[in-house]
């Protein structure tokens, strides 16, 4: 994604950013990513940030550069990756800044590229995130080189092991969502119903994207995405995963069949496609 494609005052603040970053001997690269690197941001959608540094920046550094731009900011949150977020003042836009160790992220491409590891709902989202970010910043060309590294083509050992991971807990294994689902029905529990139907969807994407050898691109629009990326999708998906969600919400006494629907057209795509 080019820099040009995005609105002017979101990659200049973005860039404003990233330079005030950059000021601090810690930060080996900053990088956009999410919506506004991928065409899919709206008037509301904030700038996701990553800072990748070679030691722990001090607090007191992450509150001078988030007070350069607001007056009310959440410093240190720790409840996914650690980050600070905050409103610009001046433009109203707002900016998610996400904290990484260079290691760490190699890790995660390593895990996917040269292991080959699944995992349970979202398996290639980090390698999506690096492969499509704009880089901001880049001290030493490090993130350069690891972006151009992301560009290599989808492994099929990889695709295989992600669908292995993922669908035998759709409805094969007694530990399986949809007889979760069933004991979550037998003692009328809304909350569980929804609980197990999110995970079911979070492995169902994670097969469909694997099996097209498509990255995952997260956890938004995945309707939308999965019918515009990937080459084959089963028949009536939209249509299945929206009748879905309806009959979880209401708690329909039919909802294992609407469960049973989704998941037969799911295999029947994986039999014709030769990955069962």
């Amino acid at each position: 994604m080019h820099a040009d494609t995005i609105a002017t005052d979101r990659i200049t603040l973005a860039q404003r950013v990233a330079d005030a970053y950059a000021a601090l001997p810690q930060v080996v690269a900053v990088a956009l990513a999410g919506s506004q690197t991928v065409g899919s941001a709206d008037v509301g959608s904030d700038l996701d940030l990553y800072v990748y540094t070679n030691s722990a920046l001090s607090l007191a550094a992450r509150r001078g550069v988030a007070e350069a731009f607001a007056e009310q900011l959440e410093l240190n949150n720790q409840f996914w990756e650690p980050g600070d977020e905050w409103i610009d003042r001046v433009s109203g836009i707002g900016v998610d800044v996400m904290f990484r160790q260079p290691l760490w992220i190699e890790d995660q491409l390593d895990r996917v590229l040269i292991r080959h590891e699944g995992s349970v709902g979202y398996s290639t989202c980090f390698w999506y995130n690096i492969r499509t970010a704009l880089v901001l910043f880049d001290r030493m060309g490090w993130f350069s080189a690891l972006q151009q590294r992301a560009r290599q083509a989808y492994p099929p050992e990889l695709a295989q092991a992600i669908i292995a991971k993922n669908h035998p807990i759709l409805r094969d294994n007694l530990s399986s969502y949809r007889h979760q689902l069933e004991r979550a029905m037998v003692h009328a529990d809304p909350v569980s119903i929804n609980h197990r139907i999110a995970a079911l969807l979070a492995s169902y994407f994670d097969i469909l994207f694997a099996l097209n050898r498509v990255l995952h691109p997260g956890e938004k629009r995945l309707v939308k995405l999965a019918t515009t990326l990937c080459r084959s999708v089963p028949a009536n998906m939209p249509e299945q995963v929206q009748a879905l969600l309806h009959a979880g919400a209401l708690s329909d006494p039919h909802l294992l069949s609407v469960v049973d629907r989704l998941i037969d057209g799911l295999d029947d795509l994986l039999r014709e496609e030769g990955a069962r």
